[in-house]
């Protein structure tokens, strides 16, 4: 691979070749870093679920078994 760009000006290894990979593979990167960005969103989502419903648990059962003392 490295003789293929020996003769090549230096502009034409760092700017035209990555330009024609995003080109080429930019709807591929964009599906996958979407796809990322959608998972990371629901485990954010399904913690602060969990983390309302535990404080919410712990808040309920708190107050009810103070009652219940009396």
């Amino acid at each position: 691979m490295g003789e293929i760009f020996a003769g090549l000006p230096w502009w034409v290894k760092w700017i035209a070749v990555p330009v024609i990979a995003l080109v080429v593979f930019g709807g591929l990167i964009m599906s996958v870093v979407s796809i990322v960005i959608g998972l990371l969103f629901k485990v954010l989502v399904f913690v602060a679920l969990v983390g309302g419903l535990v404080y919410v648990v712990r808040k309920f059962t708190s107050s009810s078994s103070s009652r219940s003392d009396w």
